[in-house]
């Protein structure tokens, strides 16, 4: 047994959901990312005496949708709090939070390993509350800048239980939050450019113990892939500092993606330093079960629905109906096209195959994809009726539609010559020719080497220049053979 194998991590998660609101958390300055520095802002972003915070109403609403979609417990009264701390970016010197009242309490969201094993992550809270502004380090040589565009855009703070053991867990449950923020449409989840961020938490444990090891945090990670890996490192720096007879120090890091490694940045803080306090300026939200109903009648299908529905009523395979799931654009693209076409399982084929190499080999993302659910039904029509092979279907009748979009895919496969043969009585003919052309493998296919079928169906698909019907070639070649001299 390895000497890792001997402990176990344990990770909690908190993950910053930037809010796609057209206007800030408390003001009305505009919520966009990019712009020219500090031109986002206003006196109230910058709390200036005399200004005061109003509430986002669209933020509250993005809130309780996100509470909904986690089963979570939504709170009925919500008071606000200022969570006092300096940094260069954060023009007010605190930030208004939710301390004791969290908007949601508890819910779960549902992950996939890459094994297929299922793992539910229970959440602790749910809470509202502003970014603060983006310092820079790269553009100045001696100087670090502060933009305040950023400051006071809507955020809510999604905070997992300690339930997750490796970087794996943490990635696929990234990859789940992202995907249900996007199918709520409250956040586009761009983690590199900063709409959805996430610090971990990470101790280690001797496997069977109860009691929790000295937690670290680690931030600024850019990427899923750079969560999974600072957590995977962390893990491994820690059990090596145990096994040394050190003890792990209760730090906020940072992770260096290059090396690939953490490294100390502060002493990790806790509740007490950041002088907690109600906020004097907001009064106390009240979100009524009236309110609550109205949010949850106009929820998106989610896609754990989507699943079930994939899976149960179109009876699509669980790896197709996660492909499709994975991204919103998808899904909606796959319910329109089985409007046109009621072969289900060709429909997630074309998607999951032609269609996404088509677009990786351009580097286009699925919202700049061109053709109709209606068109590409065509393309599936023509193959389940026999005229079009279905290689020939993603080989060449597909790219030329994508550049012919007002033709049907009958008038592409027939100018490009791509119509099979299914006229019975030429295809008999080249049958026979296949069996005259080799007496002796057709005397070995009667004594029982039944696998020469694919060598003389081979041969009429060369004479024929592929066009030959292959369900139909089957038939009457399998019948030739097998008929009685």
């Amino acid at each position: 047994m390895s000497v890792y194998e001997k402990y176990e991590a344990v990770i909690g998660l908190e993950c910053h959901i930037q809010l796609l609101t057209k206007t800030k958390m408390y003001s009305s300055d505009i919520a966009e990312y990019g712009g020219i520095p500090n031109t986002h802002v206003s006196v109230v972003t910058l709390g200036h005496p005399g200004t005061l915070p109003v509430v986002n109403e669209k933020a509250l609403e993005f809130a309780v949708k996100l509470g909904l979609a986690v089963n979570a417990t939504i709170r009925e009264e919500n008071q606000f709090a200022r969570k006092n701390y300096f940094y260069a970016d954060l023009p007010k010197g605190y930030q208004i939070t939710q301390d004791k009242t969290p908007i949601c309490n508890g819910g779960f969201i549902n992950t996939r390993l890459k094994d297929g094993a299922e793992k539910r992550v229970n959440l602790t809270r749910i809470h509202m509350e502003e970014d603060a502004g983006k310092s820079l380090h790269d553009i100045d040589a001696f100087d670090t800048l502060v933009d305040l565009n950023r400051a006071g855009t809507p955020l809510l703070e999604m905070v997992t239980e300690p339930d997750l053991r490796s970087g794996e867990e943490a990635y696929a449950y990234l990859t789940e939050v992202r995907k249900l923020v996007r199918y709520l449409d409250i956040c586009d989840g761009n983690m590199e450019e900063g709409s959805l961020r996430c610090d971990a938490n990470i101790s280690v444990r001797l496997k069977g113990a109860q009691a929790f090891g000295k937690k670290v945090e680690v931030k600024n990670m850019n990427s899923f892939r750079n969560v999974q890996r600072a957590i995977d490192f962390e893990i491994k720096r820690q059990i090596d500092l145990i096994e040394r007879g050190e003890k792990v120090a209760g730090e906020t890091m940072g992770f260096n993606a290059e090396k690939g490694e953490t490294y100390p940045m502060r002493d990790k803080e806790s509740a007490n330093d950041y002088r907690y306090f109600p906020e004097p300026d907001l009064q106390p939200i009240m979100v009524t079960p009236e309110y609550i109903n109205s949010v949850k009648a106009h929820l998106p299908v989610l896609p754990s629905q989507l699943f079930d529905i994939y899976t149960n009523t179109y009876k699509l395979s669980d790896y197709d109906a996660h492909q499709i799931i994975e991204s919103k654009e998808v899904s909606a693209y796959f319910n329109e096209l089985i409007k046109h076409t009621a072969n289900y399982k060709s429909a997630a084929n074309w998607l999951i195959g032609p269609v996404r190499a088509y677009l990786n080999e351009r580097a286009l993302a699925f919202a700049e994809f061109t053709m109709t659910p209606a068109a590409l039904a065509g393309i599936i029509e023509i193959i389940d009726s026999g005229k079009v092979s279905n290689a020939a279907a993603a080989q060449k009748l597909f790219p030329a539609l994508m550049e012919a979009p007002d033709k049907s895919a009958g008038q592409v496969a027939e100018e490009l010559d791509l119509l099979q043969n299914s006229d019975s009585s030429a295809l008999q003919e080249l049958v026979n020719q296949a069996l005259a052309k080799f007496p002796e493998k057709v005397a070995e296919y009667r004594s029982g080497k039944t696998g020469l079928l694919g060598m003389f169906v081979g041969e009429v698909m060369k004479q024929s220049k592929g066009k030959a019907d292959p369900k139909l070639l089957n038939q009457m070649m399998k019948a030739s053979l097998e008929k009685e001299q």
